[in-house]
């Protein structure tokens, strides 16, 4: 069973002076698909990037715990060991320069994963993104459609317990679409976190279990995502849904 849960606390980020993050309070319910959404520059991505311990908040807390051993992220070496049981695909994913085959066995290795368990992990996750025929192909030679999918099966192949996925689908054909978002829901099946970050109203209402609205930095709204869509609670949200422009 998978037992890392994530909380934060009055969470908030400034760069350059600029307040991106303002007091921000979730849970992310172990097991479910998360949708962040909200317009451009909402803070969606720092939020992401905070969680996975790839950023520093200026003020307030991200709790990583494991609920069976009461590990938390309180210091540097537990924060090392719980950040190695999570993995994020970026927007833009960045590929080494050499064999798809070798991107994918990266994150093993690094774990210490042994030979004969790193390639039947690797096999079966180049399967499971369509890949497995490109093993062999330099990763800088690919398609977009087929680098986001390295880089999903480069994250699903260590098995995360929580993985944070930053627009993984924006830009591609709609097979490509369809491909990644079932990768998603089988990830789900295994118990797997997902915290999405998404532009797409419709693909948060197809994948996702709970809807998260950040503005300007705040958490608007927060719930499942049959009420989130029908049942909106402030203006904001009901119009942003409705494809209206908010501030």
């Amino acid at each position: 069973m998978k037992t890392l849960s994530i909380e934060i606390k009055d969470l908030s980020k400034v760069y350059n002076g600029q307040s991106v993050l303002r007091g921000c309070n979730l849970t992310f319910d172990r097991g479910l698909i998360h949708a962040l959404i909200g317009p451009n520059g909402s803070g969606k991505t720092t939020l992401l990037r905070l969680c996975n311990l790839l950023d520093v908040p200026s003020n307030g807390e991200v709790l990583l715990k494991n609920l069976d051993s009461g590990l938390n992220s309180g210091s540097l070496k537990n924060s090392i060991e719980l950040r190695r049981r999570m993995a994020m695909v970026f927007h833009r994913p960045s590929l080494f320069n050499t064999t798809v085959w070798k991107n994918i066995l990266y994150g093993l290795k690094v774990r210490g994963i042994n030979r004969k368990e790193s390639e039947r992990k690797g096999k079966k996750a180049l399967e499971m993104v369509g890949l497995w025929k490109l093993k062999d192909r330099n990763a800088l030679t690919l398609s977009v459609g087929e680098s986001q999918r390295v880089a999903l099966a480069r994250a699903m192949v260590i098995d995360p317990e929580v993985l944070f996925l930053d627009e993984p689908t924006s830009n591609l054909d709609p097979g490509s679409v369809v491909i990644i978002e079932e990768i998603i829901k089988d990830m789900k099946k295994s118990g797997t976190t997902i915290i999405l970050v998404t532009q797409n109203i419709f693909q948060a209402k197809r994948l996702a279990d709970k809807v998260i609205f950040l503005l300007d930095g705040m958490v608007v709204e927060y719930g499942n995502t049959f009420d989130f869509f029908n049942n909106p609670k402030g203006e904001r949200t009901m119009r942003f849904i409705n494809g209206e422009m908010v501030y």
